[in-house]
């Protein structure tokens, strides 16, 4: 039976640990560099001290080294995977095919999103390479996952919460482009979160000022039965920029609801122990855009966010009236001192402030300009909340049973875990009978029962002696030190690991061609697709080419179809070709493929897009 594991991201090692200690079965974390988010990167020590923390529980420690690799890079990335392996990490994500033509360590492989994993033969193809897992394209549909898992064995991971790019990944060359940040490169400016205009063929604005290419984030809870059936074995959260608060909130949320399915139906999660919180979850309180099942179940959701990519927050009333410096709310008012609130003006611009007072319905902002009556107000900021969760320490811990019984020598204590981990530990001593055997039995429990200080939670002991004999508490002390010392060492011994292995084969690759989307930036990465049947290969964007004119994004969430003028809604057409134009003057032109139901992002006017192709 595969293990259903609940991957969460880590910026940093307190990020990590928290994730760990809230029931994270795996995380993943940026190594020094080549990681897609080149400002969450971390030493080898810290990574070491998230390795040793997590497996002490069985959980997983996945390191990202998944950006495009130059050639005078490539011994630098190998020397530090090789240092990596050293720390006893439990897998690699990549994106660059030339490190499958390095000498690396026997280390498991993940093929990372931005290689585009999006159909059942690229999939397949890198399983017959030797990648052991593949984290698929965040718009795929469940059917098209159920696809996947019919024609191949290899795990599947998918992304069930956090942001959304608009464009597949590894496929958005747009940063670069106008800005020469590349996303493939782990420095992208996130040029679809900013507001563009959107122009008919004839010149009329169809939307000012709005932020048409951002989406909502993604939150699959809901789902989690479904793609467990459909073949998903790894849940994934966004989010190695985030902040342990909503590493704590996010990973205890879906900890819940995953343990709910895996215990309906009977499945096992991939590591040990129990974490204990003492906050109820939840997604709405930590920073989201809103949320959206994105394209699971098809079209017909709306999944832009067009009015802000900020955080918007919980409704918590419409303004019913002004006071000097204060405003007023209808309904149960549940804002508190140091809340962040935040409204649309009178311009429809998102503005906010942080809540001074609170008496009553009658709020006292720091600043009250703006807010006018009939506005409705939202909270962004839950200040007791996320200060709650910013110290605290959730308590994870492994369970034992305990038994003690008589052996010819003294004493036995035997250990099981809930892995079914066993050991023991005989104390030779003398047999003396406890003249109060109620009392002695209490006390026996009680001293094996404390395990604080260790990552392990007494469930039950067994005392099979009988008559009951005295012993004393440094004695019983010494036997549940003495045996849950060796428990520990046992299951370090008897963690489950796994090794990787690079098949160097002739399989051959789904495509004969490559243009600038295959993403070659190195020589390796050229001589990998040629000796898999690739005869033409044009190099990276990377490499300086020109982009003007060429598509920078290709999208499955489409504008026409979010504005409500998608041609199959059999509203009258407006005239193409559309344009995107933002506040520094840059010009993108969109091209339709009805029969995908894909949007092309082009760099330039029109003409220029035409002469191009």
């Amino acid at each position: 039976m595969t293990p259903i594991e609940l991957l969460a991201p880590a910026k940093d090692l307190e990020c990590g640990l928290a994730a760990i200690n809230c029931g994270a079965d795996a995380v993943y974390i940026g190594a020094s560099r080549f990681g897609a988010r080149e400002n969450a990167g971390n030493d080898l020590a810290d990574i070491a001290t998230l390795v040793t923390h997590a497996h002490t529980y069985w959980a997983k420690v996945y390191v990202t080294l998944n950006t495009l690799l130059r050639d005078e890079e490539l011994p630098h990335a190998v020397r530090l995977i090789t240092q990596l392996y050293e720390t006893g990490i439990d897998g690699l994500i990549i994106q660059d095919v030339g490190l499958l033509e390095c000498n690396l360590p026997p280390i498991p492989l993940i093929a990372s999103t931005q290689m585009h994993n999006h159909t059942p033969a690229r999939v397949a193809f890198l399983e017959q390479v030797g990648f052991q897992r593949v984290i698929l394209a965040r718009e795929l549909e469940l059917a098209q996952i159920q696809a996947i898992r019919q024609q191949t064995k290899i795990e599947l991971e998918a992304f069930v919460h956090g942001s959304l790019c608009v464009c597949y990944s590894g496929q958005c060359y747009l940063s670069y482009a106008i800005g020469g940040r590349s996303g493939n490169r782990g420095a992208c400016a996130q040029p679809c979160r900013k507001s563009y205009s959107l122009m008919d063929g004839q010149g009329n604005v169809l939307a000012q000022d709005r932020h048409l290419l951002s989406l909502r984030d993604l939150n699959l809870s809901a789902h989690l039965r479904e793609l467990v059936q459909a073949g998903v074995s790894s849940f994934k959260i966004e989010g190695r920029l985030k902040d342990r608060a909503y590493i704590t909130n996010i990973v205890s949320h879906y900890r819940a609801h995953l343990d709910a399915v895996l215990q309906e139906d009977g499945l096992r999660k991939g590591s040990s122990g129990r974490s204990e919180i003492d906050f109820t979850p939840s997604p709405e309180k930590t920073f989201n855009r809103d949320f959206s099942s994105y394209f699971l179940h098809g079209r017909g959701e709306t999944i832009a966010s067009p009015d802000t990519p900020k955080m918007v927050g919980e409704p918590v009333g419409t303004v019913t009236g002004l006071l000097p410096r204060r405003f007023t709310l209808d309904g149960n008012v549940t804002l508190h001192n140091g809340d962040g609130i935040c409204y649309y003006d009178a311009q429809d611009q998102l503005r906010g402030t942080v809540v001074n007072g609170v008496d009553g319905n009658a709020i006292t902002p720091k600043v009250l300009e703006g807010i006018a009556p009939g506005m409705q107000i939202y909270r962004n900021h839950d200040h007791e909340f996320l200060a709650h969760l910013t110290k605290y320490e959730a308590a994870r811990q492994i369970g034992v049973r305990m038994t003690v019984r008589k052996t010819r020598k003294g004493i036995e204590v035997i250990a099981v875990d809930e892995d079914a981990t066993q050991v023991s530990c005989e104390f030779p001593c003398e047999f003396v009978l406890a003249e109060k055997p109620e009392v002695a039995l209490a006390n026996i429990a009680k001293q094996l029962g404390k395990m604080g200080g260790t990552a392990f939670r007494c469930d039950d002991v067994t005392i099979e002696l009988s008559p009951v004999p005295f012993l004393p508490v440094s004695t019983l002390n010494a036997l549940r030190r003495d045996v849950l010392e060796r428990l520990a060492a046992q299951r370090a011994a008897q963690r489950p690991k796994r090794k990787g292995r690079i098949l160097k084969n002739m399989v051959q690759y789904p495509e004969k061609t490559l243009d600038y989307h295959g993403n070659v930036l190195n020589r390796q990465a050229s001589v990998f697709y040629r000796r898999h049947g690739v005869t033409r290969i044009d190099p990276a964007a990377e490499t300086c080419i020109d982009l003007q004119g060429k598509q920078v994004m290709t999208t499955k969430y489409c504008i026409k179809d979010q504005l409500g003028l998608c041609p199959k809604s059999g509203k009258a057409r407006v005239e193409e070709p559309f344009t995107l134009r933002d506040e520094e003057g840059h010009v993108l032109t969109l091209r339709f493929d009805c029969a995908r139901c894909e949007m092309g992002v082009f760099l330039g006017e029109p003409k220029a897009v035409a002469q191009r192709k």
